[in-house]
């Protein structure tokens, strides 16, 4: 493999044509036990930077969402309720045993009649340009192959004004945490991942590709990049977590 053909998948260098493959495998493997599993990794935290980023997203009713990466629905359940009967909500996830399991969960929660449902890959959003007003991707952007060519397929789909919101785990900003970070991430979720999925691997996969992603000023050049204006980002967490948020202008 020449490494212009390759990319990370963990600490792997794979083909980049086999990224998504191995990827799939992954969250097909965790789809079922991802709820429970986020509320124990992260010890429930990973609700409040959700609430943070629904916050910043200043969505209204009547506009139109796209929740990319949407998986469980977590944040398309909060959108559905801001955006009322006259807007609309997309919950899109490249997995379908992810999009399945948010599609029921949302169903059982009564959340129909201004949500759909749409297997799609963030690199070639299947939407016209100028369609959202606003676009979410939460713990998803880390595993798509190419960021920059999704960043631009973002880009292009939201409407001019619209706003881009990117949560996602980043870098801790001061060197004790970071190290309790990988202790906790290469010893403590893959043995939670084992015991409570019966899948290490999978935990073991995630915990590397945080490693692999973009630190927050890196991620924001890429957005500047893509074509967003005023782009900033928050940390949360002492920065385990940041969001990224971009206008089109």
């Amino acid at each position: 493999m020449s490494e212009d053909n390759t990319t990370h998948f963990g600490y792997q260098r794979v083909n980049k044509a086999d990224k998504a493959g191995r990827v799939a495998d992954v969250f097909h493997s965790v789809a079922a036990k991802y709820d429970i599993m986020n509320d124990l990794m992260s010890g429930g935290v990973h609700r409040l930077w959700k609430r943070y980023t629904i916050e910043m997203s200043a969505v209204r009713t009547g506009q139109a969402v796209l929740d990319i990466a949407g998986g469980t629905g977590d944040l398309s359940f909060q959108f559905s309720r801001l955006v009322g009967p006259q807007g609309r909500v997309v919950l899109a996830d490249i997995n379908d045993s992810m999009l399945k399991v948010g599609r029921d969960k949302l169903t059982d929660r009564g959340v129909a009649g201004n949500i759909a449902y749409c297997q799609a890959d963030a690199q070639y959003l299947p939407f016209p340009d100028n369609t959202f007003d606003c676009i979410t991707i939460a713990f998803g952007l880390r595993n798509v192959t190419d960021k920059d060519l999704a960043l631009a397929s973002m880009q292009r789909v939201l409407k001019p004004g619209g706003r881009l919101l990117v949560l996602e785990f980043s870098k801790p900003k001061s060197p004790i945490m970071e190290k309790l970070y990988d202790h906790y991430s290469f010893k403590v979720l893959p043995l939670m991942g084992k015991v409570i999925a019966n899948d290490s691997e999978s935990y073991q996969y995630l915990a590397e590709s945080i490693r692999m992603h973009p630190d927050q000023e890196t991620l924001k050049d890429m957005m500047q990049n893509a074509g967003f204006e005023r782009c900033q980002y928050h940390n949360m967490t002492n920065g385990v977590v940041a969001l990224h948020m971009g206008l089109k202008p």
